[in-house]
């Protein structure tokens, strides 16, 4: 005889995210490898370039981070770019607009992956709660079921 047994019983929760030091050192670990590639490739004086993918790595880690962390994360991003991805390599320099356009479009990158995902998730939480309601059963509607 075949039981039917659900895998899946009440609300899953929305997904906690990374906590902010790992972050951060993907932050770190990912913008080195960017400006390294980036100065091996294109060469040292393409500081647009740098920004556009250093921006794309902020996105991406704003995905699973806390908006706490997307402060720092533009920060380290921020420090590469600056110190490796334009000449002098290895000096960090302050340029006012220059740096203060840059640092906000990294914070701005942290916090849109950040919200996106927040988003998403408060989303799919959404239709598992109005799905299970919608049927009127207290498990949700696309629950698996197995042997």
């Amino acid at each position: 005889m075949i039981e039917w047994v659900s895998l899946g019983t009440g609300a899953r929760p929305v997904p906690q995210p990374m906590a902010t030091p790992l972050v951060w050192a993907g932050a770190f670990g990912g913008a080195l490898v960017l400006v390294a590639l980036i100065n091996a490739v294109a060469g040292t004086g393409r500081p647009s370039l740098a920004l556009t993918a250093l921006s794309l790595l902020a996105v991406l880690l704003g995905l699973c981070a806390r908006f706490s962390a997307a402060p720092g994360t533009a920060v380290l991003c921020w420090l590469f770019l600056n110190g490796f991805a334009i000449p002098p390599a290895g000096t960090l320099t302050w340029t006012g607009p220059r740096d203060t356009f840059w640092l906000a479009c990294l914070l701005t990158a942290a916090l849109i992956g950040t919200a996106l995902a927040r988003v998403v998730h408060a989303r799919a939480a959404y239709r598992r709660m109005s799905t299970g309601l919608a049927t009127g059963t207290s498990e949700p509607a696309d629950d698996i079921r197995a042997l």
